[in-house]
């Protein structure tokens, strides 16, 4: 047996998609249920095509139903209910509790979301209630509910009594609020269980923990939580309510699915397009950014148009472009992503990026005059004129240059604009140094060689 679950996963997947029955289906699935970690269900539904989901998904556990339709993507979930009857889903939705409610809110049919409300307790149903008054940018609206509240007047030996029931994940610390809700302070466990029976809360709690406010961005929070060095952080509301706790496990899911979307973005492709999405619905979220390409295409193309007449005389020219416009492109696109996961870092402000600027200056200036060197003698050895050596390598070096410049600047000022520099940033760089590249080369070659 394969000790890594993806490789597991991987040949459960192949073994479904070449098996010829739903009966053969169950039989892999047995065995399945018991290899595959639970967080792996979800993985394991959007990895196959279509026509096979239904199939596995009558194979997997209760409990594993559960949590697999609120992990996976939106689309998949999205598939799996015009698949599924009214009556199944709403057996489904009457397991989840307010948090899983919370999480696919926003991504099931309003008629389903009203049933999984109504499933919920009362207790529950104000805490759904409580969430729905934070946007979904906020960290308000996704609080943990599983923690300890304790009274700021108890005894020790009261609040050691709560641990016998059990702890949920991510507790290391007992949240005390005094009579109106208000949070005074954190207790860590391991100072409770240190402590005298006799002792008062009030003694040993320390008021001056950290916190975050419920209407504070969701990012930041996550930010906060990871870098807390805590399993968790409680949230108040203005007045300093207690109002629940940001785990250390919601925090990195946040910046996970932060990372996925301008993955998504960077590629000009919808968050909600999964693997098997259809046909129709891939090719329409993609072809929007192909027709915004297209249209950079012919700005470069229409600037090659201009020197026409040199490359009709230096056939050489025309053969060596795409060298000029690859090297431009690749170095602009290394140095975008480091700026673009800096700015998603929040380690790029107005003071550094000048020394950003000057440092990729130099890097790009010492691979252009290597990199401009090598690919002039290449193009001597090749046609056998120096002088085309010399406009190639002299265009190579400049170009390399202003795709420094590019991919510093542009996420700078896409960010000023409030336009996701993931998202836009690669499609303007290319065309930049397509541009310039072609220009300084044809301009060159027109110059020295005609």
């Amino acid at each position: 047996m394969l000790e890594n679950f993806t490789d597991k996963l991987s040949l459960v997947i192949d073994d479904i998609i070449t098996a010829e029955s739903a009966n053969e289906i169950a039989t892999i699935m047995q065995s399945a249920n018991d290899t595959l970690a639970p967080d792996q269900f979800a993985l394991l539904i959007e990895a196959l095509p279509q026509n096979k989901r239904l199939d596995v998904w009558t194979t997997f556990p209760t409990a594993m139903q559960r949590a697999a339709f609120v992990d996976m993507g939106q689309a998949t979930r999205g598939h799996l209910i015009t698949l599924l009857s009214d009556d199944e889903c709403f057996d489904l939705l009457s397991q989840l509790d307010v948090d899983e409610v919370i999480e696919i809110a926003e991504e099931i049919p309003s008629r389903l979301l009203k049933y999984a409300i109504k499933c919920l307790d009362d207790s529950q149903r104000k805490l759904y209630q409580q969430a729905q008054q934070f946007s979904t940018d906020a960290v308000g609206h996704w609080l943990d509910y599983n923690y300890v509240r304790i009274s700021e007047k108890l005894k020790v030996s009261s609040a050691k009594l709560l641990l016998e029931k059990g702890l949920a994940p991510y507790t290391e610390d007992f949240y005390v609020v005094n009579k109106d809700g208000v949070l005074t302070g954190i207790l860590a466990i391991n100072r409770l269980l240190q402590s005298d029976n006799d002792t008062r809360l009030s003694a040993l709690f320390c008021p001056e923990a950290p916190r975050l406010k419920a209407s504070g961005e969701l990012s930041a929070a996550a930010d906060a939580v990871i870098l807390s060095g805590k399993m968790s952080l409680p949230i108040v509301d203005e007045n300093e309510h207690f109002l629940g706790r940001f785990t250390v496990a919601t925090a990195y899911e946040v910046k996970q699915e932060l990372q996925t979307e301008q993955i998504n973005n960077a590629a000009g492709l919808s968050t909600d397009e999964e693997l098997f999405s259809s046909v129709s619905s891939s090719a329409k979220n993609r072809g929007i950014w192909l027709g915004v390409n297209l249209v950079t295409a012919f700005l470069a193309s229409w600037f090659i148009g201009l020197f026409e007449a040199t490359l009709q005389q230096v056939v050489a020219l025309a053969v060596l472009m795409p060298v000029v416009a690859s090297m431009g492109g690749v170095s602009g696109s290394q140095t975008l992503t480091v700026i673009v996961r800096g700015l998603a870092l929040g380690q790029i402000t107005e003071q550094n990026r000048k020394v950003l600027l000057h440092k990729e200056l130099k890097v790009s200036a010492l691979n252009g005059v290597i990199w401009s060197l090598v690919i002039g003698s290449i193009t001597f050895l090749w046609f056998d004129s120096l002088v085309l050596s010399l406009v190639i390598a002299m265009a190579i070096l400049f170009n390399l240059l202003i795709a420094a410049t590019s991919g510093v600047m542009i996420p700078a000022l896409l960010n000023k604009l409030n336009i996701d520099p993931a998202l836009s940033g690669a499609v303007i760089l290319t065309t930049i140094t397509d541009i310039f590249g072609f220009v300084v080369f044809l301009g060159l070659g027109s110059l020295l060689l005609l």
